[in-house]
């Protein structure tokens, strides 16, 4: 442990190291040109989705009024993480203070908790836009739309913030304070503390998998709606436009869980950490870079929005296309 002095010696900020990849020194700067492309590729993306949807007339949709939401929510969860990261790739180890650490596992915690109920509304919004086409525009009105995205984002913080608030009277306990992660997840900030854990523990592990069970649910009884309202439809064509129009969503859902799963479900107590901290960087770092990908590659009418954009961002483009089909007239 290491302690810094402030002002006349009364205050005393608590450092912790955070390992990080020591494991990965000999690899020089690949792994941080690695991530630093990747983080740039999410936030990147992330963004242009934002950008498109409040660009395009036709996105403003609810689904996309969502989408939007939920990449900055992808922008603000990836960036809690990623920059701190980055730095200890550079100086192998990272010192922070206690109350960044709990800042970090505060955010992520939070962010994590929105981006699953944020998953289930955007889910109840494919229900009713496949099972209740004719109430659609009268159920799904801005209104809701605006309460369901608010709620998402405070539930999150709220909850996430009560966890925190069982930690305040816990001592430290004594000795060197290094975290072997990357990051400040809720095992390691648990182990920061001595003296009666067990209540901040059941109470994180009760919170958050209520928070993220619940949306689950959700969003499954959704689908088994969705599915039995959709193999209804007589033609072929009918069933297919249907069931395009949640694909996207479906594989972010499928994407989010699965390393989810992996991460916090899956038996890792004897695998080596830096196995343990591979598969988290499924969670916190590839699944954010993953989402705008999955939308922009499998929604038509995001792929067009996107084209649209560019037409207008390219001053040249529009002269050149004309240039090309005069030439091919000609």
């Amino acid at each position: 442990m290491r302690e810094q002095s402030r002002g006349d010696g009364d205050n005393q900020t608590t450092w912790l190291i955070l390992v990080g990849f020591r494991e990965l020194r000999h690899l020089g700067f690949l792994p941080f040109t690695l991530f630093l492309a990747i983080y740039v590729a999410t936030v990147g993306g992330n963004a242009l989705i934002v950008l498109v949807v409040a660009s395009s007339r036709t996105l403003h949709t609810p689904m996309y009024f969502f989408l939007c939401h939920f990449s900055l929510l992808e922008i603000g969860y990836t960036s809690n993480i990623v920059p701190r990261l980055l730095q200890s790739f550079l100086d192998g180890e990272e010192a922070i203070s206690l109350a960044s650490c709990l800042l970090q596992f505060y955010m992520f915690a939070s962010l994590a908790a929105a981006e699953c109920l944020l998953l289930s509304a955007m889910s109840y919004d494919r229900y009713l836009a496949i099972c209740r086409p004719l109430h659609y525009p009268v159920l799904m009105n801005p209104w809701l739309c605006g309460c369901l995205a608010t709620g998402a984002w405070l539930i999150g913080f709220t909850f996430s913030a009560f966890t925190l608030a069982l930690a305040a009277p816990l001592p430290l306990c004594p000795g060197i304070r290094e975290i072997n992660h990357y990051f400040c997840d809720f095992a390691p900030v648990v182990g920061l503390f001595c003296g009666d854990v067990g209540v901040m523990w059941g109470a994180g592990v009760s919170i958050s998998g209520f928070l993220t069970l619940a949306p689950f649910l959700l969003i499954v009884t959704s689908y088994a709606l969705i599915l039995q309202a959709v193999l209804q439809i007589p033609s072929g064509h009918g069933r297919q436009k249907a069931f395009s129009t949640c694909s996207s969503h479906l594989s972010v859902v499928g994407v989010f869980y699965v390393t989810l799963i992996v991460v916090y479900v899956a038996p890792t107590d004897h695998m080596p950490p830096l196995l343990r901290k591979a598969f988290s960087i499924l969670y916190t770092v590839l699944t954010p870079m993953a989402n705008p990908i999955i939308y922009s590659l499998k929604n038509q009418e995001v792929k067009g929005a996107l084209l649209r954009l560019w037409r207008q961002l390219a001053p040249g483009y529009n002269s050149l296309r004309a240039q090309r089909q005069l030439l091919t007239s000609s």
